[in-house]
Formats: structure tokens, C-alpha cells, sequence
């Protein structure tokens, strides 16, 4: 199946049904009175998050989303049919962005979750609504409104609790192999990795965590160069960053250097992302040969000035890999349960959460904008005079 990770579409609310004018017509009421009925109110749409899905690729084939119309009143005071709302399944980790005014709608993060996104139209009054005693006979009704129309925007972001991040062909691919069920394409050359790829790494019968794998960055990055400007924003969701680093590149590049180039893309594709916790994962030490590892380990640690977490590795003979996953799942366990006993913290990761929202919400502005700039110069450009068309008729 197709990754698609961004979608647009227009969803359209039921319009409300007509009030009726009717008066009433019985053989033994020689004086009948107004008796129509009101109509229906139109159906909503609603998004609902649903975990089985994993793209949008639905939404690139069907765009518009109409829900069903109210039914307009009839006499003998009946109402009409109020319309079916439609329900729209999105997958877990759907943001929606109204495209025109670039509002945060919703996120959706929880299977089940319900988002109404459309009201459906207010349903108009019938004319019994309007008699008196000064007016015994009204002929005044009201149309029922307009459904809401809306166009949406959706940016999926995978929710798991831990990202890999990493140059093209650093390895990452093949730890999530290694450390779980996951089996993404796994080549001796860069890019093997187009689309994210989300792994459960267990620990026990009820304890485990999710692991992403993004496709590599490249310096240039946060300027749209490789894949990782676009895929970047799968890891906002992730608690812990693991920068996967290749002590042994097979063309000899180096790998403080890399490492460097990764954190400032990092830095300016989002500055809170670049906050988040991150661990180095120096990956393909059995390239090396053992006498050597612990000196190309220091020099590495040393340039870089690393103070924080580091785990030596190779995870194609998963040599390493248990102490990751142990340390890994020890951190989160305890991130979550400080979170639930300190309000400070749980406010601090809300916090970070809207950071990243908000700089997400700016870079789709960014982005729109250019598209709508770019359009309006297309526009302007474009001269009748410059396009002398003929047209030929088959005889």
C-alpha cells in the first residue's frame, strides 16, 4: 500500500430542510388552521480516529465528503427526516488544519476519538410556527440554512514513543529490524528507507514501545534537500530521539562531521524537536576491528563534546541491542510515571507538544503561502494575447 502522509479535501455539511406551508383540510372543521410542519436538520461530518489505517491514500482518490440533507416539512404538522450525519475514518495521529484559515481543528491521537468538523444546516419553521391571534392564517415559513463547507487539510504524524534519526544507510533500518517484528527494505546503499516505518519492540507478555524509523536526512535538509524535511515531522510525536551513527561509513566520510550536520537540521526543521531528549546509538561496530574501537569511540565522544547516553552496537549481529531496548523502556516507564505524579512535568511535556504543533501550523502556512504566491504570479503572467489557439473542426 501507497504512504501517503498529507492530504487535502473538502467536506460539506447537509443543508437543513424547508419549513412547509400547509393549512389543514378536514371535512368536519369548516375552519381549519395552518398546520406545516419544520424540516429536518442536515447531517454533520465527523472524523473518527481509527487505528487499523496507517495513509491517507483514501483521501487522494475521494475528496469531497458530503453529508446527507434534511427533509424539507409536510403538512398535518409531520417534520421532516432529519439528515445522516457521515462519519469519516482518519487514521491515530491525524492533525486537521482548515486550509483557509490555517486553524488547528483538531489532533487526532486516540482510536475512537470523534471530531465534528461540519455543523449540518438549522432546519426551517413550518407556518404553524407563526400563527396568532391576530394572524389566524400565516403564510410565512423559513428555508432551512446551509450545511458548513470546509476545506481540510491532514497531516498524519505516526505516533510511537521513540524516533531513529540518522544519515542515509546508518543503520537505523536495520535495528528496528533487529530489536523488533518490523521488516523494512534493507540495502547497501542510501535512501533505502522512502516512508516511515513503525516497529513494537516487547519486553514481556504487556510491556513494550513503539520505534519509528524515518528515512535518512542529509545536510540541507531543513531547506528541502532528501527525503527528511518531509518526514521530519513524524518524529514530533516521539518522546526520545536515537541518532543512529555509522562509525565506519563506506565512503569514508566522518562521522563527528555527520553527526553535527544532523543536530543543526534538526535545529532548524523545529527547535523543540531539537530539545528533545537525544541518546547516540553508535551503530556498525563490528566493521571495526576490536582493537580499535574503543580509540575511534573516544575521538568520536571527544569532538563531539557528547554529555549524554551512549550505547555501542551493531545491529545486524544485535550485538548491544538488548542493553538500548532495556535503557529505553526504563526511561520511558519513568517519564511517564513522573508525568502522572508531577503536574509540573505533565504541564512541561504539554508544553513541548504545543511547541511543536504550533511550529508544524507554521511551516504549512509557509508552504501554502509560497503555493498561493506562487499561483497568483502564474496568473499575472498569464496573457490572452500570448496564446493564439486554432481550432480545427472535423468536417
Amino acid at each position: 500500500m501507497q504512504f501517503v502522509d498529507e492530504a487535502s479535501i473538502i467536506v460539506e455539511a447537509g443543508k437543513g430542510g424547508n419549513g412547509c406551508l400547509s393549512f389543514r383540510r378536514e371535512k368536519y372543521v369548516p375552519k381549519g388552521g395552518p398546520d406545516g410542519g419544520d424540516g429536518g436538520h442536515g447531517g454533520s461530518v465527523h472524523l473518527i480516529g481509527d487505528d487499523a489505517l496507517n495513509t491517507l491514500i483514501d483521501f487522494k482518490y475521494q475528496r469531497f465528503y458530503k453529508a446527507q440533507n434534511g427533509q424539507p416539512g409536510q403538512g398535518r404538522q409531520m417534520s421532516g427526516r432529519a439528515g445522516e450525519d457521515l462519519h469519516v475514518k482518519v487514521p491515530v495521529g491525524t492533525t486537521v488544519i482548515d486550509e483557509d484559515t490555517l486553524e488547528v481543528i483538531a489532533d487526532v491521537t486516540e482510536a475512537g476519538q470523534v471530531v465534528l468538523v461540519a455543523h449540518g444546516g438549522r432546519r426551517g419553521l413550518g407556518n404553524i410556527h407563526f400563527k396568532s391571534s391576530t394572524n389566524r392564517a400565516p403564510r410565512r415559513t423559513t428555508p432551512g440554512t446551509e450545511g458548513e463547507r470546509r476545506n481540510l487539510r491532514f497531516e498524519m504524524k505516526v505516533m510511537a514513543d521513540v524516533g531513529l534519526l540518522g544519515m542515509p544507510n546508518a543503520g537505523k533500518s536495520t535495528l528496528i529490524r533487529s530489536v523488533s517484528a518490523a521488516k523494512p527494505k534493507v540495502a547497501n546503499y542510501p535512501f533505502t528507507t522512502l516512508v516511515p516505518n513503525l516497529g513494537v519492540v516487547k519486553l514481556g507478555q504487556h510491556e513494550h514501545f513503539v520505534m519509528a524509523d524515518v528515512p535518512g536526512l542529509i545536510e540541507g535538509a531543513s531547506d528541502g534537500a532528501g527525503l527528511g524535511l518531509r518526514f521530519l515531522k513524524h518524529l514530533t510525536r516521539t518522546r526520545l530521539l536515537l541518532h543512529v551513527l555509522d562509525v565506519a561509513p563506506f565512503d569514508e566520510t566522518d562521522p563527528v562531521e555527520a553527526a553535527q550536520a544532523i543536530a543543526h537540521e534538526l535545529g532548524q526543521f523545529s527547535p523543540a524537536l531539537a530539545e528533545r531528549p537525544r541518546w547516540l546509538v553508535l551503530n556498525k561496530l563490528d566493521l571495526l576491528p576490536e582493537e580499535e574501537r574503543d580509540a575511534v569511540v573516544d575521538d568520536i565522544m571527544t569532538r563531539l563534546d557528547w554529555q549524554g547516553p551512549v550505547f555501542r552496537l551493531s545491529a545486524i549481529s544485535g550485538e548491544g541491542t538488548d542493553a538500548l531496548v532495556q535503557a529505553v523502556h526504563r526511561w520511558l516507564t519513568e517519564q511517564r510515571q513522573l508525568e502522572n505524579e508531577d503536574e509540573d512535568a505533565a504541564e512541561h511535556e504539554r508544553e513541548m507538544r504545543r511547541r511543536m504543533e504550533d511550529e508544524a501550523v507554521a511551516r504549512t502556512e509557509a508552504r501554502l503561502g509560497r503555493k498561493r504566491k506562487r499561483a497568483d504570479e502564474d496568473d499575472d503572467d498569464f496573457d490572452d494575447d500570448d496564446y493564439d489557439v486554432e481550432v480545427e473542426y472535423a468536417p
